[in-house]
Order: C-alpha cells, then sequence, then structure tokens
C-alpha cells in the first residue's frame, strides 16, 4: 500500500492537489460523550457553573473546523462553506452525542475538518464539566459519511 503524505525518500509531504478538480465535499463525523447522572443533568437543564456546556460546545466545534490545518500537520487549508454541530442527550446512559457536518467545494475532502469539530466539541463539554465527573469518557469518534471526490460516497458500517 502507498502511503500519500510520503514521498519516494520517506519524507513527510502535503499531497499536491493542484491538478484536481473543484467537486463539492461533505463529510458528517459522530462521537459521545459518557458521564454520571449528575453531570448529565447539569447540562440538560443548563446548570453547569462555567454556563451553557451545548452552546459553548457548538461554537467551540465549529471553531475547531475552520482551524483543522493549523492542527493537523498535513492537512490542506480549506474555505468551508458550512460547518455545524447538534447534540442529542440520551438520558437512559447519561450519554451525549455530537455530530459535525462540514462542507465545502474544493480539491480535497473535509473528513479531518468534521473529526477535529466533533472532538473539540466533546472535549469542550469535558473541559465545562470536569467539576462534576472526571471519568467522563468520549466514545466513538469516527466518521459517518462523505461526498465528493474521486472516491465518492462513503457510508460508515459497522462491519470491517
Amino acid at each position: 500500500m502507498c502511503f500519500s503524505h510520503i514521498d519516494a525518500d520517506g519524507n513527510a509531504v502535503m499531497v499536491d492537489v493542484t491538478e484536481k478538480a473543484d467537486t463539492h465535499r461533505r463529510a458528517v463525523a459522530a462521537g459521545s460523550i459518557r458521564m454520571n447522572e449528575e453531570a448529565f443533568a447539569a447540562v440538560r437543564d443548563k446548570t453547569a457553573r462555567k454556563g451553557d456546556v451545548l452552546g459553548v460546545a457548538q461554537v467551540a466545534g465549529i471553531m475547531a473546523t475552520k482551524e483543522t490545518s493549523r492542527l493537523i500537520p498535513l492537512c490542506h487549508g480549506l474555505g468551508l462553506t458550512a460547518s455545524g454541530l447538534q447534540f442529542f442527550l440520551h438520558p437512559e446512559s447519561s450519554e451525549i452525542e455530537a455530530i459535525c457536518t462540514v462542507q465545502c467545494d474544493g480539491k480535497t475532502g473535509v473528513e479531518m475538518e468534521a473529526l477535529t469539530g466533533v472532538t473539540v466539541a466533546l472535549l469542550t463539554i469535558y473541559d465545562m464539566c470536569k467539576a462534576i465527573d472526571k471519568r467522563m469518557v468520549l466514545r466513538d469518534i469516527h466518521l459517518v459519511e462523505k461526498e465528493g471526490g474521486k472516491s465518492g460516497r462513503f457510508l460508515f458500517s459497522s462491519a470491517p
């Protein structure tokens, strides 16, 4: 298997996308954070001492999508056309699911931006709730779907 970020001499390189055509790109990533009931209630009821946890996490996740190329060394900087975060509360498991959707018209995909956005959103929830629960666990961060580019559409399935 050939890795596109390694040259013939084994050096790390940014992939040259100069000749690629611009296409519409979209990616969706998801993950969750499990916490104790007290922390979950504070998030749900907006009573956490640090404020509106999900509101802050939403902004943090969106900001992270725009900064991905500054965090991931060989990632291209992209002009995103849309970035958003949704949260779903699961009281039966004291878990919060985050879904990040990112779009652009460009030469390379937005998978890393979606994954970065969902991860930073979950880390923000952790940061804002750690005084209540230090045992929170980030789980199952993964690419759900991607569209555009040469490889076309990808849809996650649990089978390998």
